[in-house]
């Protein structure tokens, strides 16, 4: 009886020691196929920017011969012959008027959008959800609908050629998803400290510019994130409404160094092209680490 009873502690030690073992065996070969398919998956997504990089350093006769992305002969010739750009203007000054539309569209989106969301969710007026529904309505409408009205107003106020037809919607919230979203934003927030806030004699500009404003952070950052990446890929706006070369942004200025008349450099294309997506590829990584501090914060403050 005594070594039986001495044995049979043991024995169920060994077995718990082999369930143990397994279990850890069956989440290493889970996690090892979870992995496994998440990077095969990523990497098949990432590829095309991948080859992107890589063939913007193969030479012409390189770039269409295999699928690989790593150069035989490296060359940077494509971005020295791409910076100099066939016009009389460098990238550079390609790169100055994208900021010069993107910076503008993105104060005015972010300052007109939340005045317009705080008076749709804060206060009651005549007309409110009519005009709402206006709002929302205007989400359904394709953005070609628009094209020749607006054409049409703009060259009766003589904005052609400018960046003023790409300037002005934005700082009139011309934007109806942005303002949608922060007035959604907004209506889980609590009233309380708006409240207390008019209670101490603050007015409603104040009451907006210091207590709502930091509480909409985290919803201002995607917006300004959002118009930062779709005015970077913006094609049809300018060209519709920009004719002159030495105020083409970047998007345009990729357009002049296609000829298909002619036998062209690839390398230039695309290292311009790796350039190009390259504020938008830094802006989205660093605002995205932001973005989720500033969900995390706003949810404590609510």
């Amino acid at each position: 009886m005594t070594d039986h009873a001495l044995s049979t502690p043991l024995s169920v030690d060994r077995e718990a020691e082999q369930i143990l073992k397994a279990q850890r065996r069956r989440r290493i070969i889970s996690a090892t196929l979870r992995y496994g398919v998440l990077f095969s998956v990523g990497l098949v997504m990432l590829y095309p920017l991948i080859w992107l990089i890589g063939a913007s350093f193969k030479p012409n006769s390189e770039i269409f011969a295999g699928a690989g992305f790593i150069p035989h002969e490296g060359t940077v010739a494509g971005y020295v012959n791409g910076w100099q750009t066939s016009t009389p203007y460098t990238f550079g000054r390609f790169f100055w008027n994208t900021f010069l539309i993107v910076i503008p569209k993105i104060i005015g989106t972010a300052i007109s959008c939340t005045a317009v969301a705080y008076g749709f969710a804060r206060f009651d007026f005549p007309g409110k959800k009519i005009l709402f529904a206006s709002l929302i309505a205007t989400l359904l409408l394709p953005n070609v609908v628009t094209r020749i009205p607006q054409y049409l107003l703009f060259r009766d106020l003589g904005w052609l050629d400018s960046f003023l037809p790409l300037w002005v919607p934005s700082a009139f919230a011309g934007d109806a998803f942005f303002v949608f979203m922060l007035v959604q934003f907004l209506r889980a927030i609590p009233r309380d400290m708006e409240e207390a806030a008019r209670v101490d004699g603050a007015s409603t500009w104040q009451v907006l510019l210091f207590i709502v404003v930091p509480l909409l952070t985290p919803a201002l950052i995607s917006v300004c994130l959002f118009q930062f990446m779709w005015t970077m890929n913006d094609f049809l706006g300018p060209l519709i409404y920009i004719s002159s070369v030495d105020k083409f942004p970047v998007s345009l200025a990729l357009k002049l160094s296609i000829d298909t008349t002619e036998a062209f450099e690839w390398n230039r294309i695309l290292a311009m092209s790796v350039l190009t997506i390259m504020p938008a590829l830094i802006v989205f990584f660093v605002a995205q680490k932001y973005f989720i501090e500033g969900i995390s914060a706003g949810g404590v403050k609510g």
